[in-house]
């Protein structure tokens, strides 16, 4: 396919919803976004993907009002004027990266704290009533949950749920737009098909939907045309039917990318091994035995059930519930260590959530950068800065971490920068082993191979790495051998060099396949 040089929309087949021209955004000493022009029309979902840093979440806190435009914008709903940046219309909804919910309260008091409450005489809340309208606005997405229950206990994706069900609030559709930015991007794989699902029942219901993610699977099987910004500019906007895989990612990279790259680690001769699991046991784990050789990188797959998540924060010494059984670093020393007490081996983790479990949003990126190893920078009364400074510099060369200053606030990088914090946290404690937890989420394709490449070489240098992911690509790219979850215990070892995703799906699904052949017969 030839570059795509012109960013005009195709005609749509029915009249726009929503028409943005000339939008540009200025920040001190950055331009991030110039001279945009974005077009949907009605009941069209319509991807808008770029890099990290491209300019996409910028793009949409304008739509929200949460930026001023730059003066000379255009921007129309249905035809009719609005002022971008200063003012939102009604038939725009809004669910962001951060869903905006309370997690200790329930999905009925979430709702209301958006939508009110029904009340009757002295302003008394009627708890029947309310309970009732809770449970029609949820009814209409196929979902089941307990709304008494705190959000802090229900699915990730049942609280996507809870945040696309609030945004929709007192608004039956038709013609508006449902702005959905990153709506999966902490989802495991087995749930993001649910949420897919809602956002196709959202479009029957001729509602349009902007729909921003990394996952190119789920732009490909959802969307109708799809925009691609890159450094803050529209290079193309073309219906997805007109590109595959390959040439969407060197739009969106501006050189040609491999959306199936793979890594070559090249591996020790009978290394010596680094880490050991024994009878590891919790709340989904059921007696798993493990070891991780040197220079190592192990995948683990399988589903949330199974033990995918539970398995690396018990390893790191970070599971929020009891866990039992051994470990032990035979590198460090031939002792045997509770798992209940494995925080104190120092092991660093990457965790699958970074906006909940890893960044400080009001620290800068140089204080979330060095906060683990602190004490490698001086006393607890003096902070050695310049040697703090050096580590900063170091690590933020090497991953490429793009920042206007480490003293920045973490919260203005883009996702893919602040994961890149994240891991540069890991590395600087200079660990011998690290654990990643859905590393690629919510991350860019170009991000992605810069983190495969990095793994690859820090692997190369003695580094034992474990990746637990739910994104099978992530554990085709960079690794060198994949264990499967299945009911708490590996249930398969997978020698990662030929292996292919339809190998892994099926041995993470062998024992339910047989499970529903049963009920079948």
């Amino acid at each position: 396919m030839e570059a795509v040089q012109s960013a005009e929309v195709p005609t749509p087949q029915t009249a726009s919803v929503l028409t943005i021209d000339n939008l540009s955004k200025t920040f001190p000493g950055t331009r991030a976004l110039s001279d945009a022009h974005l077009e949907i029309g009605a009941g069209e979902v319509h991807a808008l993907v770029g890099q990290n840093g491209s300019g996409k979440s910028t793009l949409i806190k304008v739509l929200a009002g949460f930026h001023k435009a730059d003066p000379g914008a255009d921007a129309r709903v249905s035809g009719e004027p609005f002022d971008i940046g200063h003012e939102v219309p009604d038939s725009l909804r809004f669910v962001h990266q951060d869903l905006g919910l309370v997690l200790e309260l329930n999905t009925m008091d979430n709702l209301a704290l958006r939508g009110g409450y029904t009340r009757g005489a002295g302003r008394r809340i009627k708890w029947r009533e309310q309970e009732r309208a809770t449970r029609q606005v949820l009814g209409r997405f196929g979902i089941e949950l307990d709304i008494h229950r705190p959000l802090s206990e229900a699915s990730p994706v049942e609280r996507t749920v809870v945040a696309i069900a609030g945004a929709m609030q007192g608004w039956s559709g038709g013609e508006g737009v449902l702005v959905l930015d990153e709506p999966t991007a902490v989802l495991p794989h087995d749930e993001v098909e649910h949420l897919l699902a809602m956002v196709r029942e959202v479009r029957r219901a001729g509602t349009s939907v902007l729909y921003v993610s990394h996952r190119m699977d789920e732009i490909f099987g959802l969307a109708d045309n799809v925009t691609v910004l890159r450094g803050g500019n529209v290079v193309a906007t073309v219906p997805v039917s007109d590109v595959d895989h390959r040439e969407l990612a060197k739009l969106m990279v501006g050189e040609d990318v491999d959306p199936d790259f793979r890594v070559s680690v090249v591996a020790e001769t009978d290394p010596p091994a680094a880490l050991e699991l024994r009878d590891v046991r919790g709340h989904h784990l059921r007696g798993l035995d493990l070891d991780v050789a040197r220079g190592e990188i192990v995948g683990i797959a399988g589903l949330a059930g199974d033990g995918l998540f539970e398995l690396p924060a018990a390893i790191a010494g970070f599971s929020s519930r009891q866990v039992q059984g051994r470990i032990r670093l035979p590198q460090r020393s031939l002792d045997w260590h509770k798992l209940s007490e494995a925080s104190r081996l120092g092991i660093p983790l990457v965790p699958a959530d970074r906006v909940r479990d890893a960044i400080i949003p009001d620290f800068a990126v140089a204080e979330n950068l060095t906060l683990s190893s602190l004490e490698r920078y001086g006393s607890p009364r003096k902070l050695r800065h310049a040697k703090e400074r050096e580590v900063v510099g170091r690590w933020t060369e090497r991953l490429g971490i793009v920042t206007s200053s480490p003293a920045a606030l973490i919260s203005t990088l883009s996702g893919g920068n602040q994961q890149k914090v994240v891991i540069a946290r890991c590395l600087a404690r200079e660990p011998d082993i690290l654990i990643l937890s859905e590393p690629t989420a919510g991350v860019d394709i170009g991000t992605r191979v810069a983190i495969y490449e990095l793994m690859a070489k820090l692997a190369e240098e003695g580094l034992s790495i474990v990746v637990a992911s739910s994104d099978l690509s992530d554990l085709i790219a960079m690794c060198t051998r994949v264990v499967v979850l299945r009911d708490g215990r590996i249930g398969a070892e997978l020698d990662a060099e030929d292996l292919t995703e339809t190998q892994l799906i099926h041995e993470i699904e062998a024992d339910r396949i047989g499970e529903r052949d049963e009920q079948l017969n």
